[in-house]
């Protein structure tokens, strides 16, 4: 659904995006991940045929953001992070008008906008005008008005930026019930575990480039290494240290748990547990420890500065 070869965009003398190339099939979801002035908005500009690319190539919806400038437009949903809400509008006026410009019918139009603002908890606030709203609500009408005429491709930048707790839920759920076998998601966000919550791929920006990209276990496992487990014990050791084999490393230990690392199949440890069990230890769990999205960003970023890229 959205396919870029080498992307690049100059602005004089400066590469704000430098050899992006991204693979979005229909039914996934892709978080772009990086600091301000990564190049995110910019490449999701020239997703929108806003701005010309510099060099390299993209096609969205099958168009190319070149050549089929209009109907590229005409296949996106965009959330901008400048929302360009018009404040004298009624809400449902204001969808109405964007509804006028997709060409849709009067009868469809009414319906879509009520689904729209019923599924975003606005339905009775539609004749209110979009500069009463709060910043969640105006949120929740911008996201409205990107799927008004239920495209095919969604590019939204932090959509739930400035939502309180229970909006944004309600939004992330929303974007989980837009996935389909028809539909692409680019999510733009610096909130990783909403990220990580909804997408399926990741692709980390610095400088205009992609750093590390994969599904989030992809990029755990290749930037994190092998992961870490902790074995709970039913009472303190005192002092004990217990017998391990000789393929695992102890990470660490408290008074009544240890933590261990292992280049092994997570088979192997039924063998731990057999091995603490026979010195008649307490054990009473083993669980992996969760490893975050930050963990995997934080250790990206720290990577790329080692290689020279600052």
């Amino acid at each position: 659904m959205i396919i870029t070869q080498d992307l690049g965009k100059r602005f004089d003398d400066f590469w704000a995006v430098d050899g992006i190339s991204i693979h979005v099939k229909a039914g996934e979801v892709l978080a772009l991940l990086g600091p301000n002035g990564a190049g995110k908005t910019t490449t999701v500009r020239i997703l929108t045929s806003v701005l010309r690319p510099t060099r390299g190539e993209a096609r969205v919806a099958g168009f190319d953001v070149l050549k089929d400038a209009d109907k590229v437009r005409a296949s996106v949903g965009i959330l901008t992070e400048q929302h360009g809400l018009y404040g004298r509008m009624p809400a449902i006026d204001y969808l109405d008008f964007f509804g006028q410009v997709y060409g849709i019918s009067p009868e469809k139009r009414l319906r879509r906008i009520h689904h729209l603002l019923d599924q975003f908890g606005l339905l009775t606030e539609g004749h209110r005008r979009v500069g009463e709203f709060s910043k969640g609500m105006s949120q929740k009408l911008a996201l409205a008005r990107a799927l008004l005429h239920n495209p095919p491709v969604l590019l939204l930048d932090e959509p739930t930026s400035a939502m309180d707790p229970e909006s944004a839920r309600l939004v992330r759920n929303s974007i989980q019930d837009l996935r389909s076998a028809s539909r692409a998601v680019v999510i733009c966000t610096h909130n990783l575990a909403e990220a990580e919550e909804l997408a399926d791929q990741i692709a980390i920006i610095r400088q205009g480039r992609i750093i590390a990209k994969g599904s989030p276990n992809s990029l755990k496992a290749s930037l994190l290494g092998s992961p870490e487990y902790e074995v709970k014990f039913g009472s303190s050791l005192n002092g004990c240290d217990p017998i391990l084999p000789s393929f695992i490393t102890l990470t660490g230990r408290g008074s009544d748990w240890i933590r261990y690392k292992t280049s092994q199949q997570p088979e192997v440890n039924t063998v731990i547990l057999r091995a603490l069990l026979e010195q008649d230890l307490p054990v009473v769990g083993l669980v992996e420890v969760p490893r975050s999205l930050e963990q995997v960003y934080l250790q990206a970023i720290s990577a790329s500065n080692k290689e020279g890229d600052i």
